[in-house]
Formats: structure tokens, sequence, C-alpha cells
């Protein structure tokens, strides 16, 4: 079974000890993501940095053991679907996260609530999968 892992949900592995780190270390489903999410966490690594207190090297240690654990997946493979995901995701920038959602025909898992207002793709919260695995 694969799920697709919404980057605000990546964003909690960088944080020692974390639920989210442990569930995502721990998961016995295939977690995929888009490679734009590596981006986006590049883009807010200092941020991420600060509110950790990670330093930089044992930042990019966190985010090696993350490429290792998460499928990081190209456009190309599910560029096919990018239109339809469009249709259907409430935040633009989202798109590839229902795309690949789409493609895999699996759940979203996000904590943005805004990402539940649509139809297409299930979306499952941190909480619903504790709750599923508890």
């Amino acid at each position: 079974m694969k799920l697709v892992v919404d980057t605000n949900v990546l964003f909690g592995f960088f944080w020692e000890g974390s639920i989210t780190r442990k569930l995502i270390l721990n998961s016995s489903v295939e977690l995929i993501c888009p490679e734009t999410a590596l981006e986006e966490i590049k883009k807010y690594s200092e941020e991420i940095r600060r509110k950790t207190g990670l330093r930089k090297e044992d930042f990019q240690k966190i985010l090696n053991e993350l490429k290792e654990t998460v499928n990081f997946i190209g456009k190309k493979e599910y560029s096919s679907f990018l239109k339809e995901a469009k249709q259907i995701s409430p935040d633009e920038a989202d798109k590839s996260f229902f795309a690949l959602c789409l493609k895999f025909s699996c759940f979203l898992w996000t904590n943005d609530s805004v990402l539940k207002n649509q139809d297409g793709v299930e979306i499952v919260s941190t909480k619903d999968i504790i709750e599923f695995l508890f």
C-alpha cells in the first residue's frame, strides 16, 4: 500500500522524538511524495533549523534519512495526472500531491484541513493514522 505524504507532515520529521518522525520511520506503508517537496524543505531549512535547534550538519543528516525513508517521485512520473489534479486541488500549490494520489489511487497524508475541501482524493491526518495503527 502507498500513501502520499504532504510537505507539512514531512516538516515534523525534523523534530527529534516527534510522533510524525516515529510514524514515518516505522511505517509498513510505502510513503511517496513529489520531488518538489524537497525544494520546499530546503526553502524553509533555516526556519526548521531555528525552530528545532538543529545545526546545519544535523539538518542535512536528517534530510538524508528522510530521503532514504520516503520515495520522492519526479514530475515526469505523474505529469499525465496534473490536469485532473489541478481541477480537484483546493490549492494550486498542492496539485502535485493530488496527481500522485490519482496516479497510485492512494490517500494523502496531510494536516492541512483546507485540502479536505474536495471529493477526488481521500485525506488522512496524523491523528487518523495514529487511530488506525493503535
